[in-house]
C-alpha cells in the first residue's frame, strides 16, 4: 500500500473491527476493573470507523452523559492469519485511532449484564488517522503514542506496556474468532481516559508527529 492509499484510506473497506479491553494495568486500575487472564475482545460496527485528517469535524452523541476518549495502536491485518503467524507477519500498517465510549450508558449495561455494543458502536466511535507502514513488533513496542486534548497531553502509552503483546493478541483473535485481510485491530488503550466535550480539539500523536487531529462535535 502506497503513502497516497494510506492517507486516502476508505472505511469502507473495513471487514471486522475487534477490540481489546483492559489490555493496560494503570488504566485497568482506574476504572475499578479486574486484570484479565485472557484477551477481552470486543466489536464495533464497521460503520462506527471513520477517518480523520487535519481538524476533521467529529459529530458524537455527547447528549447521551460522558463520552470518554480512549487512544489505541490500531493493526491493519493484511492476509489470512493462519496458526503460528506472527503480528510482523500479519500486520500491513497502522495507524492510531480513539475507541469513544458512552461512559454513562456503559455504566448502566454492565450493571444489567448487557452487551456493550450502545457505548461502543455509535456512529464515529472508532475514528483513525492515516496508516503508516508496519515497523515490525520490536520497533513498534519502543514508539511512544499519546492524545493530546486541546494542547495538555492527557493519554501516553507504547505496546511494550500492553498486559498482552501484539503477537498473542493476533494468535488469540484469529484462534478463536478469525483475522483476514481488512480486518482492524484496537489493541487496547493506556490510562488516561476521561470526558470529551463540544468544541474540544484531539491530535493522535506517534513519537512527536500528529498522524491526526479531529474537533469534536454534538451529533445531529
Amino acid at each position: 500500500m502506497n503513502a497516497d492509499l494510506k492517507v486516502n484510506f476508505d472505511p469502507s473497506a473495513v471487514r471486522n473491527v475487534y477490540c481489546i479491553g483492559r489490555n493496560y494495568r494503570l488504566h485497568a486500575a482506574e476504572l475499578g476493573n479486574d486484570v484479565p487472564t485472557q484477551p477481552m475482545v470486543f466489536l464495533k460496527p464497521s460503520h462506527a470507523v471513520s477517518l480523520i485528517a487535519d481538524g476533521t469535524q467529529l459529530p458524537l452523541p455527547l447528549h447521551t452523559g460522558a463520552v470518554h476518549h480512549e487512544i489505541e495502536l490500531v493493526l491493519r491485518i493484511g492476509r489470512k492469519v493462519t496458526p503460528g503467524m506472527t503480528a510482523d507477519e500479519a500486520v500491513d500498517d497502522y495507524a492510531l485511532g480513539i475507541d469513544f465510549t458512552l461512559r454513562d450508558v456503559q455504566d448502566v449495561l454492565k450493571q444489567k449484564g448487557h452487551p456493550w455494543l450502545a457505548a461502543k458502536g455509535v456512529l464515529n466511535s472508532a475514528p483513525i488517522t492515516r496508516f503508516v507502514p508496519f515497523p515490525g513488533t520490536a520497533e513498534l513496542e519502543r514508539i511512544p503514542f499519546s492524545l493530546v486534548k486541546n494542547d495538555e497531553t492527557v493519554q501516553i502509552g507504547s505496546a511494550e506496556e500492553m498486559i498482552f503483546s501484539l503477537n498473542t493478541l493476533i494468535s488469540y483473535v484469529a484462534q478463536h474468532y478469525g483475522l483476514g485481510e481488512g480486518d482492524l485491530l484496537f489493541t487496547g488503550t493506556p490510562a488516561g481516559v476521561g470526558p470529551v466535550q463540544a468544541r474540544d480539539r484531539l491530535a493522535l500523536c506517534l513519537r512527536e508527529e500528529v498522524l491526526g487531529s479531529c474537533i469534536i462535535t454534538e451529533q445531529g
